[in-house]
């Protein structure tokens, strides 16, 4: 009895996803990433064919867009460098930023102004370079500084496909500056590297 009962449990798990759920399980990924993916990476992360999860991907598109009848969403799934992510509709950014500025303005967190000053210093710079930088991982404050409109994706590199983040007018008008030529030179806030050594002299 509990061979048969593993068997069918194995069974179970091989059995090919039907297209309904691959493509719920398609966009619980897509809601939580912070770059494009790629349709080979989707298709590794669900075990699913990489034909398959191509046309998944075309139905959300197709369902996010309200074609066939249906209701087209604030959101959408765009194409990016090679990859996909949802995003905001371009019709209704003006309204999310109101309500992420005016409606929510609470305070950054220590972590959140930390790497908004590697993105001012360093920009254009990807997620990963500000993550080495800081050695943290930085997902969900990268996240929240796009939410808050302080930055914005420059370009996806074409080979990679890697987001390169830079700032927007919104912190130049935040910090109360014309330019980035502003900010105060970086060098002088820094350590000359000499203290410590002094007692082996």
């Amino acid at each position: 009895m509990q061979a048969e009962a593993s068997e069918s449990t194995d069974a179970a798990a091989s059995a090919p996803l039907s297209a309904e759920d691959l493509r719920a399980r398609l966009e619980a990924i897509l809601m939580v990433v912070d770059e494009p993916q790629g349709i080979v990476a989707l298709a590794t992360a669900l075990g699913a064919p990489v034909k398959a999860v191509r046309a998944a991907v075309r139905s959300l598109v197709a369902d996010y867009d309200g074609e066939g009848g249906g209701v087209r969403r604030g959101f959408e799934l765009r194409e990016v460098g090679g990859g996909w992510r949802i995003y905001v509709r371009a019709e209704h950014d003006e309204i999310v930023r109101d309500f992420v500025l005016t409606q929510n303005p609470s305070r950054l967190s220590q972590a959140a102004l930390e790497t908004l000053a590697v993105i001012a210093y360093k920009q254009p710079i990807s997620r990963g370079a500000i993550a080495s930088i800081r050695a943290v991982n930085v997902d969900s404050v990268v996240r929240t500084l796009l939410g808050r409109g302080l930055i914005t994706e420059a370009f996806a590199d074409s080979e990679t496909g890697a987001i390169h983040y830079a700032t927007t007018d919104l912190l130049l008008t935040q910090l109360g500056i014309n330019s980035l030529d502003e900010l105060p030179p970086i060098s002088p806030l820094l350590a000359d590297g000499s203290e410590g050594f002094d007692d082996l002299r």
